[in-house]
């Protein structure tokens, strides 16, 4: 994507060729209105328990545990990223580099270009609960219990112009979130409702809505999410089941320049290339395959 290696270069020094594989085909773009919320901001129990399921993929070395608590070493998001201070969010701060969500006890469903490898797997930690709970609180630690180890890297796929998934089992099953449901029959239709949740640019969790189903392929759908680098491995929802319906892989350049900073890039719903969902109908079977 065009806009990967600007996300990679933001969030790590040192670490570039593994940032660059996993940015470059990263999904980004606002479509009509910015719908993204925080996790204090949601307004019910179903979407609280679903947010619950969603995992950020973290480099180790942007961790350091101690005791019970381990601390999150974070970047200043509208500074590193060189936003205008108008931006949404601008100062909170980053530290995911995909997104992912628990489907199976010990399971999480990825995209499949941020995790090409069992080495690439090894090297990364899991991290549940990095979002703002407090909107006068930004996070900067975690339970030492909520951060996971790759146990192995179940399957992973990263065709740029069709499937993009990857399926991780974690070192121990996860008792503190439930797993997400998903579709195992039957396809979405166009104009059908959907969410994402997951780390857009690396943030902490946001949840956003709005969306619909622009078009289906064989492989893949493509909708009018609100996602950025670091969304890459969100589940996609339907709005209305709850159900998982996809994950996150393509999708437009993030951000445009305006007055010498970085602004979002926007679009009007039906306009621009769309974001890219590989379908669960393609996760479905190996993730029957691999059993409990």
């Amino acid at each position: 994507m065009r806009r990967g290696l600007w996300f990679a270069l933001s969030l790590v020094v040192g670490v570039f060729v593994f940032h660059q594989a996993v940015a470059k085909i990263a999904p980004s773009v606002i479509y009509g209105d910015d719908d993204r919320i925080d996790y204090y901001q949601i307004p019910d129990e179903t979407t609280l328990r679903q947010a619950d399921a969603t995992v950020a993929l973290v480099r180790s070395a942007s961790l350091e545990a101690l005791g019970a608590s381990t601390t999150l070493k974070t970047s200043p998001y509208g500074t590193t990223m060189g936003l205008c201070a108008s931006e949404p969010f601008y100062a909170q701060e980053t530290l995911a580099f995909c997104s992912g969500s628990l489907i199976a006890p010990d399971v999480i469903l990825t995209a499949g270009h941020c995790l090409r490898s069992a080495q690439t797997c090894e090297s990364t930690k899991f991290v549940f609960g990095f979002r703002v709970g407090d909107p006068l609180t930004l996070p900067r630690q975690v339970p030492s219990e909520h951060v996971y180890s790759c146990k192995q890297l179940i399957h992973t796929v990263a065709d740029p112009q069709g499937e993009d998934f990857a399926l991780v089992r974690l070192d121990r099953a996860v008792t503190h979130a439930r797993p997400l449901p998903y579709r195992t029959e039957g396809r979405l239709n166009v104009g059908d409702g959907l969410k994402v949740m997951g780390h857009p640019s690396g943030l902490p969790l946001k949840i956003a809505g709005g969306a619909t189903v622009r078009s289906m392929k064989e492989q893949f759908l493509v909708a009018n999410l609100d996602t950025y680098g670091g969304n890459s491995g969100s589940a996609v929802l339907n709005a209305v089941t709850g159900l998982v319906e996809g994950v996150l892989v393509r999708g437009e350049m993030d951000y445009v320049y305006q007055n010498g900073c970085r602004v979002s890039n926007r679009c009007s719903p039906e306009a621009c290339r769309g974001e890219d969902v590989t379908l669960f109908e393609r996760v479905l079977p190996v993730l029957r395959a691999a059993g409990p």
